[in-house]
């Protein structure tokens, strides 16, 4: 055992995004959900990448908490973190005929009862996961499975950090969301140079901007900031390594709703605007599917399948999304969408398409968030290119570094 939270929920409050209904690796191979069925519930793997999808439950000798968390290895075996006597333990379930086989690897122990700890998104490479202790004056990242020896202690961060997003294939450069001295601003962890932090993204000085998303292909981001508008946050994108500011497209806001990206198209390797999106879209009339893109000015709404594990998705690199969901009569499917983006930038959709917007720090267009229903034609204007870019994080021979 060694040497972090006590209630489990705590680790949800850190992050604003709604959690989804599955975890997928990062290849987009397997995925796991802790399933319930007659009032018990019990991790389930499924598996994504051959002719049909299907599952496989793995329960253990007696029921799951509500809140264990279940992540997918690259191997097939699905990671579990318990919560018992003040201590997360984790272990590695696989199935083993008709039973479930358990690799136990330890525990982590958090002595400050105001720390939680919950795991971090499935690391590039499948072979690794790691969680996130965050603390009241700093936050420790924990390899928790793939380590020598059980959980290693890998960084550690002052302030308190959210969200976890990875810049690249290696899984060795980790962005977090720090909330230190008032303001909230995402950070680099490189995990080959002993957890050393660097500043990824400033887009103002007084404002609190998140890192939501990022393809390591494309370099296309995803972030969350309240620069344009403050004390509301705007949904952004960028470009690792360029010197071109965030920009704020109206197209990324739905009135009355929370929009949350979930799915970057990969193995676009140098062109960030055509790649696809998928955004989870939560209203009071439920959750849909929007699938966005740099290059095309609007937003397409999709419905989402019946019994989607909301917010659970993939892309494929020729631009078909795939959704998970689950039903009675379908324990285990995946709905695949192939968006026609030509439609969507004349009519947008079933749900309409709404106008770009502007870039940090520019103007406003409309004191009103867009409507998600058809506005009629989209005229074009141009995007004032201002402000801060981001902060200075470039590629450099596969490798992100910092100049």
């Amino acid at each position: 055992m060694t040497a972090c939270a006590i209630e489990p929920s705590a680790a949800d409050e850190d992050d604003s995004a709604p959690r989804a209904g599955c975890a997928i690796t990062a290849d987009g191979a397997y995925a796991a959900r802790l399933a319930r069925r007659e009032g018990s519930w019990y991790p389930e793997r499924w598996t994504l990448d051959g002719p049909e999808p299907y599952a496989v439950p793995l329960p253990g000798n007696q029921p799951e908490e509500a809140g264990t968390e279940v992540q997918p290895m690259g191997d097939g075996r699905v990671l579990v973190r318990r919560l018992a006597d003040g201590r997360h333990h984790f272990a590695l379930l696989y199935p083993t005929g008709p039973g479930t086989g358990e690799l136990p690897l330890g525990a982590v122990e958090c002595p400050d009862a105001g720390t939680s700890l919950r795991l971090l998104p499935p690391a590039p490479g499948g072979r690794d996961a790691y969680a996130l202790a965050v603390g009241p004056l700093s936050s420790t990242v924990w390899l928790v499975a793939g380590g020598a020896f059980g959980p290693e202690q890998v960084a550690v961060v002052p302030g308190r950090c959210s969200g976890g997003v990875w810049l690249d294939r290696g899984g060795r450069m980790l962005a977090l969301d720090r909330e230190l001295g008032g303001r909230t601003k995402a950070v680099v962890v490189d995990l080959g140079r002993g957890g050393e932090v660097s500043p990824l993204l400033q887009i103002a000085a007084d404002s609190d901007d998140r890192l939501l998303l990022a393809d390591p292909d494309s370099g296309l981001i995803l972030v969350g900031s309240d620069a344009p508008c403050p004390g509301q946050e705007r949904l952004g994108w960028g470009v690792l390594g360029s010197t071109l500011p965030v920009r704020f497209p109206e197209s990324l806001r739905v009135a009355e709703c929370a929009v949350t990206p979930f799915a970057i198209q990969p193995g676009l390797v140098l062109m960030p605007e055509s790649c696809a999106v998928a955004l989870r879209v939560d209203g009071q009339a439920g959750s849909w599917v929007g699938v966005w893109r740099p290059g095309v000015r609007g937003m397409r709404g999709l419905p989402a399948p019946e019994g989607w594990l909301a917010g659970a998705g993939t892309w494929t690199q020729d631009g078909v999304l795939r959704l998970p969901y689950a039903t009675a009569e379908v324990p285990c499917g995946v709905a695949e969408a192939a968006v026609t983006w030509e439609e969507t930038a004349e009519c947008g959709g079933p749900r309409g398409a709404v106008p770009d917007g502007t870039a940090a720090g520019a103007p406003e267009a409309s004191g009103a968030p867009a409507q998600p229903e058809p506005p009629g034609p989209v005229v074009a204007r141009p995007v004032p290119l201002q402000q801060a870019p981001l902060a200075g994080l470039v590629t450099k021979r596969g490798r992100l570094v910092t100049k």
